[in-house]
């Protein structure tokens, strides 16, 4: 097994366990279960009467998640879903009301693990970047079948990338050679892109425009904004929402949504300001740097 698996540390643990208050015989969901670092915490707390719902696009992670929950005395169900169709999943499981749930908008070590996934920098793979590889649409499609505007408008709106265009401009040069294929080719044309002085900070000068792609390949903005309107029905009074987002794009969909549902009395903001990792956690898990966590909950 990959050592980045066995290796696995879930984000803000302890404050969404805190956050949650489990007790024995909850229903949880965790709606990005990952690897089940959240979920296998999850089932300990709420016990034998207690029940975790875990849904994930990724069906590898699932199979994972299924392998850890299994050492854990509980019940659970694990669904290959997007959140987004969270009625649909809680209909199948017949479940009516829930007492908490958790979103982690994460890409997981896991992931990032694998080559052959595309969504890393450091590693030289295809461009791929779903998290369900059964969807048609890759990260290949997008580089190289859109138009300028249409990339600029990706790497601005998903990627908050100042150089936007002059990126898009060296992609489009780049594809009249041929098709752009890997990860690490995608990579030297982006940096290639930028003003010199721009190219050797700390941060890669690709990773704004990896991450603009892979949430463009997933539709992750219009899955966040439905999944949280379509599960709020389902929390029970007193339920609480943990989620998790790492850049500014996710955390405003979530601070945003939760004030509006909150001057419409259905929600109560728990967190004023989001929840950021402490030093100590930060410096053991450097994906956790980024992380905020906000919190709401049921109004009865």
């Amino acid at each position: 097994m990959d050592k980045d698996i066995i290796l696995h540390t879930p984000v803000l643990l302890d404050d969404v366990i805190t956050y949650l208050d489990l007790k024995k015989g909850m229903v949880i969901a965790d709606c990005t279960v990952g690897l089940a670092g959240h979920a296998s915490e999850f089932l300990r707390k709420v016990g034998g009467d207690g029940f975790v719902i875990g849904i994930d696009r990724d069906m590898e992670a699932l199979e994972e998640a299924r392998r850890r929950l299994h050492k854990v005395s509980g019940r659970f169900r694990l669904f290959k879903s997007n959140f987004r169709d969270i009625d649909l999943i809680f209909e199948k499981a017949g479940i009516k009301k829930i007492d908490g749930a958790l979103f982690d908008f994460g890409v997981s070590s896991f992931q990032l693990s694998q080559p052959e996934r595309g969504f890393s920098i450091k590693h030289d793979g295809p461009l791929d970047m779903r998290m369900d590889r059964d969807e048609p649409i890759t990260a290949s499609d997008v580089v190289n079948s859109c138009t300028k505007d249409e990339l600029i408008s990706i790497f601005r709106r998903f990627g908050e990338e100042r150089f936007a265009h002059k990126i898009a401009q060296k992609i489009v040069e780049a594809r009249r050679s041929g098709r752009i294929k890997s990860t690490k080719a995608l990579a030297e044309i982006a940096t290639e892109a930028l003003p010199y002085r721009f190219r050797f900070r700390r941060i890669h000068p690709a990773t704004k425009i990896f991450m603009a792609i892979r949430i463009a390949v997933n539709k992750e903005i219009e899955s966040i904004e439905e999944g949280l309107k379509n599960i709020i029905p389902y929390l029970a009074p007193g339920a609480r929402m943990c989620v998790i987002s790492f850049h500014s794009i996710e955390d405003r969909i979530v601070k945003n949504l939760f004030k509006a549902y909150s001057k419409s009395g259905m929600l109560k903001i728990i967190t004023k300001k989001p929840v950021v990792p402490a030093q100590s956690e930060a410096s053991k898990n450097p994906r956790a740097r980024s992380a905020k966590l906000r919190v709401a909950e049921r109004v009865k």
